[in-house]
């Protein structure tokens, strides 16, 4: 009787180690499907963070390209504003210079048709101004 509830023992002993067995194998793979999800969850949000890097870090070159041409382009537009003020300035400047010729050549004819009238005898009307 002594072998016997020793026996029933020993059986319900391995039973139970076997039905541990098991549930401790259920666990381990729970654990791992458990990490596998998590990893898998982060790894989606960097592998989304690292394309949207990618993605601004093309964008910023973009950008700079564009930005290096608009101060190029602004340059020379600057250039041209600059040459056609200088040609205006010197377009005034022959004007100026024309006006001031013309007045001393009328200044100059008054001045020889007085004389020409003074020296003919004809009377002759006050010199112009």
């Amino acid at each position: 009787m002594l072998s016997r509830v020793v026996k029933e023992h020993q059986t319900r002993q391995a039973s139970q180690r076997e039905s541990q067995e098991q549930k401790r194998r259920a666990a381990l793979q729970s654990v791992a499907h458990v990490s596998q999800a998590l990893v898998d969850a982060v790894n989606g949000g960097v592998e989304d963070a690292y394309a949207n890097e990618k993605k601004l870090e093309a964008e910023a070159k973009r950008l700079q390209t564009n930005s290096e041409q608009f101060v190029r382009q602004t340059r020379q537009w600057l250039a041209l504003v600059d040459g056609f003020n200088q040609a205006l300035k010197e377009i005034g400047d022959v004007e100026n210079w024309a006006r001031s010729i013309e007045k001393d050549m009328q200044t100059i004819s008054g001045a020889l048709e007085y004389a020409y009238k003074g020296a003919s005898g004809q009377p002759t009307p006050h010199p112009p101004p």
